[in-house]
């Protein structure tokens, strides 16, 4: 009977380790689940102010290159170029309706 009693309490402690673990890890998948939306958030931001500022510095070359007269030709590439990847955005649109 005692070495019944050693193998309950043995599979008891074991269970108790299993349940702190399992405890643990949902702690821990929590925080990795609220840290990776913060992330996200933070990423979609990011890329937001990355589109913002690389329209802000095609704007000043455009304005730098209109200023100067021997730059003109240089202004027209960059407006056809622009041009061009407003095409390949309203047709990535149309695809998708």
């Amino acid at each position: 009977m005692a070495d019944l009693s050693v193998i309950v309490s043995d599979i008891e402690l074991k269970l108790r380790n299993l349940l702190d673990e399992k405890s643990r890890l949902a702690k821990e998948n929590k925080r990795l689940t609220e840290e990776n939306e913060a992330l996200q958030h933070e990423n979609v931001a990011l890329r937001q102010s990355a589109g913002e500022l690389k329209d802000k510095i095609n704007k000043s070359t455009i304005v730098n290159a209109l200023d100067n007269e021997g730059e003109l030709e240089e202004g027209r590439k960059l407006i056809k170029d622009l041009v061009r990847e407003i095409d390949r955005c309203v047709s990535i649109l149309n695809s998708k309706e």
